[in-house]
């Protein structure tokens, strides 16, 4: 059996500012599935534009990547991945992001589907041609009343502002779910994690 390998890209803004925000849900997903899986530390990557790392789990090759540019220009980091065609992106692309429109604490995984508004995503498709690749959205949506047609300002202030104790606590179930989705996905497969996290 050929050997897979996924190329795993956690959205979020880099700073400390940003560390316990919700945008950076995706990006805080990454770093605690590379502490589990015990995968080697980030490194600077110029070429990135990202703090990367590369190790194995099992018979996979993993690439975590960490763009260092804000979330709506992580197409940056992508466009520059050493992917040959589209099937290989659809097959080894995987994005962790934010996501308003499931409520926080909960996750899903999808394939091919639009980017919902989400800016970091869809630069992410305008970069590599396709929306075609592995989605792990992790809810941020703190109540049923929330809904991107608010205002930009309203959803910036929600999306990077300061969250209240009880929204922190769903916010890390949601990326621990996030980080044991993408360690079902290097050790399974994606359609062994859809069946088991959706």
């Amino acid at each position: 059996m050929k050997r897979a390998s996924y190329y795993i890209i956690g959205l979020g803004n880099p700073g400390k500012e940003y560390e316990h925000t919700r945008h950076n849900a995706g990006r805080n997903a990454v770093l605690l599935f590379v502490k589990e899986c015990d995968l080697p530390p980030f490194e600077e990557n110029k070429k990135l534009q990202a703090l990367t790392n590369e190790g194995g789990i099992g018979k996979t090759r993993i690439q975590a990547i960490l763009p260092e540019t804000f979330v709506n220009k992580s197409g940056t980091t992508a466009k520059n991945l050493r992917i040959k065609n589209k099937k290989q992106i659809a097959e080894s692309v995987v994005v962790a992001h934010d996501d308003l429109d499931l409520p926080i604490g909960t996750i899903k995984i999808v394939k091919n589907r639009g980017s919902a508004g989400h800016k970091g995503v869809e630069s992410v498709m305008r970069a590599l041609g396709t929306r075609d690749f592995i989605r792990v959205r992790i809810g941020i949506a703190k109540s049923a009343h929330l809904k991107k047609s608010q205002s930009e300002e309203a959803v910036l202030k929600i999306v990077i502002g300061r969250v209240s104790p009880d929204d922190t606590n769903l916010l890390k179930k949601g990326i621990k779910k996030a980080a044991a989705a993408l360690r079902t996905i290097a050790e399974s497969g994606v359609e062994r994690a859809m069946n088991e996290w959706n």
